[in-house]
């Protein structure tokens, strides 16, 4: 069975690291033949990036064939944006795509070069894969058809992302000098308006006021985002000036781009992860956390419902909002409450044992319900259903 991925590669954008899981797990399966289309990035300042994948891993990634004119394929794939939904060659095209706010905006409806994406959508035959409820909410509401948009997760490689031995995490957090800290944890592009950035910024300068021996470690992707400037901006809007005085030598912030291994360490020198997102498509990084024995604290409403659960995540009260734009957009997002944020980061603290259930409740959940294994079986059994696995269909649980 043949499959041609269109997208993108080599760089530490959502997509693309999606993307790029998929691409090692589909090479474990023998009766595919896997070609790959590198697509242009949407932007001129990103450069490919080496090393983030061990070098075998990498190798094998590269060594994937670009597709012959002669061929024709089971099924495409596309893993890149501005989203396509214009059919391809192959019996079956799908797209992945995210709706973050809710609906699909003006800004990837003018990338798209179409003026209504429900109308698009209906007019063709393409197959829309996303990766949770909320952002199929988000199509749906945008106009398109039901029918083709289909929830399927991202996931994790437990190889990659697993708890450290306690006497190995011990030695590490020694090495960096953070031993004697409790150490709070943030992923992302650190965009205040969507990743609640000066949310998570005003509720540590609160936890700090009562709890002066914690640290919250900000990894930004300054390679392909301003993440530093977003989190100055957040912390301006956000703190008065002695709440910021307060808290600037607390905070850890690393911009460079880590390999998956090395960024696995983060979460693994980690006491808890921290999310009060306002508008996600998914929030790996959070489903990241879990995999390493981190307990969670994300918003409730949003995207992670579908993959956390009380044994290891904590979440935030929240009320469903809408944002009128100047131009007439209305965008959908969950504001979390700021004061259960705080009241939230207090019990993890003072909860070990909470961590410790944590620390091995969410490894297991992730093993057994979101492995990049489970996500590639659930979308060859949707492009390709004659390769339909004997295995149950993945139904998330909503908690």
């Amino acid at each position: 069975m043949l499959i041609i991925i269109e997208g993108w590669r080599f760089l530490p954008h959502s997509y693309a690291i999606a993307n790029q899981f998929q691409l090692l797990e589909m090479l474990k399966r023998p009766q595919l033949e896997i070609y790959h289309q590198d697509m242009p990035y949407i932007s001129k300042s990103w450069q490919p990036v080496t090393g983030l994948f061990p070098p075998n891993s990498e190798t094998a990634l590269r060594n994937i064939p670009n597709l012959s004119p002669q061929k024709l394929a089971d099924a495409t794939l596309r893993m890149y944006a501005p989203f396509n939904l214009n059919s391809s060659r192959a019996h079956r095209t799908a797209t992945f795509a995210c709706t973050e706010w809710g609906v699909v905006t003006k800004s990837i409806i003018k990338g798209m070069g179409i003026h209504s994406f429900g109308k698009a959508h209906v007019q063709s035959d393409t197959i829309i894969i996303t990766p949770s409820h909320w952002s199929k909410e988000g199509f749906i509401r945008s106009g398109a058809e039901e029918s083709r948009v289909v929830v399927v997760p991202l996931g994790v490689n437990p190889n990659i992302y697993h708890p450290l031995p306690i006497d190995q995490r011990n030695t590490l957090r020694q090495k960096l000098g953070i031993d004697n800290y409790f150490i709070f944890l943030n992923v992302g592009v650190m965009c205040n308006s969507s990743q609640g950035i000066g949310h998570l910024l005003k509720a540590f300068a609160a936890i700090v006021e009562h709890y002066p021996d914690t640290k919250l470690i900000l990894k930004g992707r300054d390679a392909i985002f301003p993440s530093k400037d977003s989190i100055a901006k957040a912390g301006k809007a956000a703190l008065t000036d002695p709440e910021m005085e307060k808290i600037k030598s607390r905070i850890i912030y690393l911009g460079q781009t880590l390999s998956f291994l090395e960024l696995a360490q983060l979460y693994q020198i980690a006491d808890a992860y921290v999310s009060p997102y306002l508008a996600e498509g998914f929030n790996l990084p959070v489903l990241e956390a879990a995999a390493c024995g981190l307990p969670v604290i994300c918003t409730r409403g949003g995207p992670t419902d579908d993959f956390t659960n009380p044994n290891f995540a904590l979440k935030i009260d929240s009320q469903l909002q809408t944002n009128h734009t100047k131009d007439g957009e209305t965008l959908w997002f969950v504001l979390p409450e700021q004061d259960h944020l705080v009241e939230l980061m207090q019990t993890i603290i003072e909860k070990p044992l909470f961590r410790e259930e944590a620390r091995k409740a969410g490894p297991k959940w992730v093993v057994q319900n979101f492995t990049w294994k489970q996500v590639v079986d659930q979308l060859l059994d949707l492009l390709i259903p004659s390769l339909k696995l004997s295995r149950p269909t993945f139904e998330p649980i909503i908690m």
